[in-house]
């Protein structure tokens, strides 16, 4: 049956868009692809769940099959990768990135998953995506996250990727450095730090509001 290609992307939030990835896939002669907009901390991914199906069922139909993403990012997390890096293994499917670390055609053999610096790459931007995520949903209610105004992105999600290393609010302090208004320059307080985390925390897992009631709606 030759060799078929087969393409996924995916946007970590409803404001992000796929037409970077959408136009990279096309261009590298993809012309059938999954795409949705999930988020990175989602346990499933329907339209990536289709893809990997479709492209065991075309295997094992004797065609040579390969997933095709624009870069090993879009698959989610380090872990996510790995397993399914192992799932694709199984299946003989390969992987094909076109930008990135770990750019280029990879039979389904081969061991690529294992470089470091491409795992911490994928965690780093795991832990942007998911503040992103969290301020989004902010906005989205109004508010805004910061401990007195002293955060930005940088800070809140270096300060996520500390405490994730077990790190003490004190120590967490020690290693952030405020870059705007009057305490640019300071480092901010551990007490700083708790409500910044705090606050990333609720509007992370908060749902969005309802959206209030159009005035004169209902009425005849």
């Amino acid at each position: 049956m030759g060799h078929i290609r087969l393409g996924y992307a995916r946007a970590c939030t409803a404001r992000q868009s796929l037409d970077a990835q959408l136009d990279s896939l096309a261009e590298a002669g993809v012309t059938r692809v999954f795409s949705e907009k999930v988020s990175t901390r989602a346990t499933r991914r329907p339209e990536l769940d289709k893809v990997v199906h479709l492209a065991r069922e075309l295997r094992a139909s004797g065609a040579r099959v390969t997933l095709v993403v624009h870069e090993h990012k879009r698959l989610g997390r380090a872990i996510d990768l790995a397993a399914l890096a192992e799932d694709l293994k199984a299946s003989d499917v390969g992987l094909e990135f076109l930008t990135g670390e770990l750019r280029g055609s990879h039979d389904p053999s081969g061991v690529v998953f294992t470089v470091p610096a491409a795992l911490s790459g994928m965690e780093r931007e795991y832990i942007r995506d998911r503040t992103l995520e969290g301020q989004e949903s902010a906005r989205r209610r109004g508010k805004t996250i910061g401990g007195a105004g002293v955060a930005d992105d940088h800070m809140v999600s270096m300060a996520v990727h500390l405490r994730e290393q077990e790190m003490s609010l004190r120590d967490i302090a020690a290693r952030l450095v405020i870059t705007t208004g009057t305490k640019k320059g300071r480092h901010p307080s551990p007490v700083t730090v708790m409500r910044m985390l705090r606050e990333h925390d609720e509007h992370a897992n908060a749902s969005p509001a309802p959206a209030a009631p159009t005035p004169g709606a209902g009425r005849p």
